[in-house]
């Protein structure tokens, strides 16, 4: 395990804390659908989220300043526009990576999806879903009311039958979901895209253990995981209070436990069989390396993929 790094700034997280969606952890959810805004408008997109822009825009115009393709807002540092596309870059090769992950999953006849943290993702809405998939979508009811009413004013119709479940990930989210209508004898293909890091360590447990409770077999699973303390990205989120105003410092809404889980290890000590790549490696597969002189701001994760009782093909 990795030591707590002294140098971290003090947490800003509290006990039950809940956010609106330009607050604390909804802030770094309008910065990820900035990233997928900026390269869907980009040249040669490895993804298209043509919704997140319109979620990004309704926060405000720095938010839209934020997602623009040409960086307009890092004139004259072109250091920071590298830094900053690397960002993006890692968001969409991320993305790419569990948009492929759901692919699969349907392709394997599963029809229950659950997205934990869902955030400002539209999967929901931009995704080739089979007839009959259902998408569960949990999150703070906040930021779930600002997602759907952005896109329902704008006309976005969900490809799958969507059903928002507005609870936070450390109350009895098992609960919400039944009541929603969540099968448990059905496969689930689970995702947990940006998450792990804003729960406590025993918090990340305990969703381990609650949704493998939950999956019946031939459920699948995909998680990002981070490295412990990594202090990428710090320049990054410096410029974008310097330039545009907004305040979003992740080490200070994450926590930084040494004694977290290893993801992979824990799911395959629970039945799971596991996939892993290295983000760099998934990055440089794509064409979008991680250059040696920004190799110091550049996120280390690792991206997993795991199914239940049934092996790999």
């Amino acid at each position: 395990m990795t030591d707590v790094d002294a140098s971290l700034p003090p947490s800003l997280r509290t006990a039950g804390d809940s956010w609106a969606i330009t607050e604390l952890v909804g802030a770094t959810a309008l910065g990820v659908a900035a990233a997928r805004a900026a390269e869907t408008a980009g040249p040669a997109p490895l993804i298209r989220d043509e919704f997140a822009r319109i979620l990004v825009s309704s926060a405000g115009a720095p938010w839209a300043r934020l997602a623009d393709p040409e960086l307009a807002w890092l004139d004259g540092d072109e250091q920071g526009r590298r830094a900053h596309r690397l960002g993006i870059d890692y968001q969409a090769v991320r993305t790419h990576f569990f948009d492929e992950y759901f692919g699969n999953a349907v392709d394997a006849g599963i029809r229950q999806v659950v997205i934990l943290a869902a955030g400002l993702d539209s999967r929901a809405y931009r995704l080739a879903w089979p007839a009959g998939t259902v998408v569960y979508e949990i999150d703070q009811p906040k930021v779930l009311e600002y997602k759907t009413g952005t896109l329902e004013r704008h006309g976005a119709v969900p490809a799958a039958s969507r059903r928002p479940v507005a609870v936070d990930l450390r109350d009895d989210w098992p609960a919400a979901l039944t009541a929603a209508g969540f099968d448990r004898t059905q496969p689930t293909a689970w995702l947990a895209e940006g998450l792990l890091p804003y729960l406590p360590s025993d918090a990340q447990d305990r969703l381990f253990e609650m949704f493998t409770a939950l999956s019946a077999p031939g459920s699948q699973v995909a998680i990002e995981a981070f490295g412990l303390n990594t202090r990428s990205n710090s320049q990054r989120w410096q410029r974008m209070r310097e330039r545009l105003g907004l305040d979003v410092n992740v080490h200070a809404l994450t926590f930084h436990e040494p004694d977290r889980s290893d993801a992979a290890e824990w799911l395959a000590e629970h039945g799971w069989q596991v996939r892993a790549v290295n983000n760099r490696e998934e990055m440089a597969r794509l064409g979008r390396p991680v250059p040696d002189d920004l190799s110091d701001e550049a996120v280390r994760s690792t991206l997993l993929r795991g199914r239940l009782d049934a092996p790999f093909a």
